[in-house]
């Protein structure tokens, strides 16, 4: 499968960039520094995320677009502009599915309570949080194959195990009531449902 890949070269997005490698997917790596990527077989293709154009550009003849875009800290509203970017872009080069790495802020832990507006939700986190669950209505109202997969409650470099349980809306925790996924394991799940689409139009999560 043909698969641009927007933030290639971040904690998430080089997992998911190794994970679609190792599976035989055919990628482009898109990211203001194409030195960052190194993994053999790779078109690393510079290009801002931001950019309408650039996006339509870099994805036509594409059969899928994954952003792993993070933004940079204190500006983290620019992945709403990046969401609407991706969306246009993707339209624009008549690519139908776009996969997204979303937050876990936007997770339920109780009937219409999320995640970010708990008491002990960390402040640091706070504004990323909230704007990864503006990007939801830009991709809802796409009209477009979108999937938005939102980790575990923390998500961190480990072990590549595939073994994770995969959720809605909701936040998925263990029987110690923590939330936790490795970066390997999400990008297993997020590969997973580029090859065997089983959640069109919806967020998902997934964690241990």
């Amino acid at each position: 499968m043909k698969v641009v890949l927007f933030g290639a070269s971040g904690m998430i997005g080089s997992r998911v960039l190794q994970e679609l490698v190792d599976r035989g997917h055919d990628v482009a790596a898109v990211v203001r520094n194409p030195e960052k990527i190194t993994a053999a077989g790779v078109r690393a293709l510079e290009g801002d995320v931001t950019d309408e154009s650039t996006v339509a550009s870099t994805i036509k003849g594409a059969d899928a677009v994954i952003s792993a875009y993070a933004p940079p800290q204190g500006h983290e509203e620019a992945i709403v502009k990046a969401a609407r970017s991706l969306v246009a872009g993707v339209k624009q080069a008549g690519v139908k599915r776009l996969i997204f790495v979303g937050g876990a802020g936007s997770l339920e832990v109780a009937p219409g309570v999320q995640l970010v507006d708990t008491p002990n939700f960390p402040e640091a986190f706070k504004a990323i949080a909230l704007a990864h669950r503006d990007v939801l209505p830009v991709l809802k109202e796409s009209n477009l194959d979108w999937s938005y997969l939102s980790p575990a409650a923390f998500i961190q470099p480990g072990e590549r195990t595939g073994k994770f349980r995969l959720g809605g809306t909701r936040l998925v925790t263990d029987d110690q009531g923590e939330s936790r996924i490795s970066a390997e394991d999400y990008a297993i799940a997020l590969v997973d449902e580029l090859e065997k689409p089983a959640h069109l139009g919806q967020q998902f999560t997934v964690a241990y």
